[in-house]
């Protein structure tokens, strides 16, 4: 069941008139319920994988808060290599069982291990992380293991972010399934807007760009220099709005039902560095592994060598993580080189800065790293968006190659008046994301007739303007 459907629209209010109606001790029972719902919708046999990966998690943390010493870490590992091992039969096997049958055929080996015909259930990925952040909590002590099957279940389940994020951690999530919400218009209010906002980002941006994107870089051999360029700007712009508008409509469900998820995104894009950048850009996924890889490897509290390899064995797996494909695993790596290059040019950069943008110059020095952090950021999403690695190789030699000939081109008069559309809704959209306060302040200061009909006219153009093809949000697939 996607957010952008006709069906979620019933499902989502259903959920909400009954949640509210119920009694107290009921509501976790709707809530499961429902998400199982949810999850079914797309391919109803996979719950029983998200169970599987439930019910070990759920015994493993128990055994961990019940153990010590080395029998403690027991089981701790068999909980992450069972999750893991979910993970990998759905997602990866394919992947690595195609590699070592190309390497067998290079030296004339006999593989006989045939790939697995198995669909990836959706958000796997998603909720394998959410449920270890869980088991590794209770294991440092930081969590108490949950007793309660069905409310660990439903932390697991919770429908609004288990297929695509944000990923919560125990602390922030677990209690709140224990609190009592009541029906507040002020705060149900603020999640119907942010999940409008979302919607925006989504129907309105994300799904316009994406009947160009996907003609240009499904068949990108056909396609001009100017087109692929285009293209690969569009994307950039879409993948976020993608991927915020997916978090805001969850976090914008969960509070009206009254609970609070982490934000996941802030204005990255702004970042003046691609350190910078990843602390605004999926948030939840980089503290993830921040905390649970990054640092337990050392951090940068080793030798400078041993910290480059951290980042890159960090970025490397995070690539990987997004899909199994080189392409995904070189969009990776390619991050971990821009922050090993910026740490390694960091004294030089700073004194250069000193150099030519003094004093009141600062500002025009942060506008130029903003600017060469996006366009480092955008040439590598053409890794993350191409199909193949020679889709990759092609698009690159187009791009600053002349004279490759091209056997078609789509692109027509119109290109300037869309990007300009574009990029005035997304300045505006950031905006309003960092002036968040002041536009709260000026709706409520408004004559109560005006707000509703700025309310109703944004409703309306989000209608009209809307790609309706049902698009699936782009971090399903993870």
């Amino acid at each position: 069941m996607l957010f952008n459907s006709l069906q979620f629209l019933f499902f989502f209010l259903t959920v909400v008139l009954v949640y509210f109606i119920l009694p107290y001790r009921f509501r976790w029972m709707w809530l499961l319920g429902a998400s199982c719902f949810f999850y079914m919708a797309f391919i109803p046999v996979y719950i029983l994988v998200l169970l599987g990966t439930i019910l070990v998690d759920y015994f493993a943390a128990i055994y961990i808060e019940q153990s010590s010493g080395h029998r403690k870490k027991i089981w701790l590992i068999v909980s992450i290599c069972s999750t893991c091992l979910i993970l990998f039969i759905f997602k990866y096997f394919n992947f690595f069982n195609a590699n070592l049958m190309k390497l067998a055929k290079i030296f004339d080996l006999h593989y006989p291990v045939n790939k697995l015909s198995l669909i990836l259930p959706i958000g796997l990925s998603f909720h394998t992380f959410q449920s270890l952040s869980y088991v590794i909590e209770v294991y440092r002590g930081r969590q108490q293991a949950e007793r309660h099957f069905g409310i660990y279940a439903l932390y697991v389940m919770f429908f609004p972010q288990m297929v695509a994020g944000p990923i919560e951690r125990p602390q922030n999530l677990l209690h709140q399934f224990y609190e009592k919400h009541h029906w507040d218009y002020n705060r149900i209010a603020s999640g119907l807007k942010l999940m409008l906002w979302g919607f925006f980002k989504k129907v309105v941006i994300a799904d316009g760009l994406a009947v160009f994107v996907n003609q240009v870089y499904g068949h990108p051999g056909g396609f001009s220099a100017k087109a692929l360029v285009l293209a690969t700007y569009f994307f950039s712009i879409q993948i976020y709005c993608d991927f915020s508008g997916y978090t805001d409509i969850a976090r914008g469900a969960a509070r009206v039902l009254g609970f609070g998820l982490m934000k996941n995104f802030k204005s990255p894009y702004l970042a003046a560095t691609i350190g910078e950048f990843w602390q605004r850009w999926h948030i939840s996924l980089s503290t993830w592994f921040r905390d649970y890889l990054y640092i337990p490897l050392g951090g940068n509290r080793v030798p400078a060598w041993v910290w480059y390899r951290n980042l890159l064995i960090v970025f490397l797996i995070s690539g990987l993580w997004h899909g199994a494909n080189w392409t995904f695993v070189c969009w990776g790596c390619l991050h971990g080189f821009y922050f090993i290059f910026s740490i390694i040019t960091r004294d030089f950069r700073k004194k250069s800065a000193d150099f030519f943008f003094p004093g009141k110059l600062e500002g025009v020095h942060r506008i130029i790293q903003q600017l060469i952090t996006f366009h480092l950021v955008t040439f590598a999403w053409i890794f993350f968006r191409a199909n193949s690695i020679a889709d990759v190789a092609l698009i690159l030699k187009r791009i600053f190659v002349r004279g490759t000939p091209i056997a078609f081109q789509s692109i027509d008069g119109l290109e300037a008046k869309v990007l300009v559309f574009i990029v005035v809704c997304v300045v505006f959209m950031e905006w309003v994301q960092n002036n968040k306060r002041r536009v709260q302040d000026f709706l409520f200061k408004c004559y109560l007739p005006f707000r509703w009909a700025l309310y109703y006219g944004f409703i309306l153009f989000v209608l009209l303007a809307g790609t309706y093809k049902t698009q699936q949000f782009i971090y399903f697939q993870f």
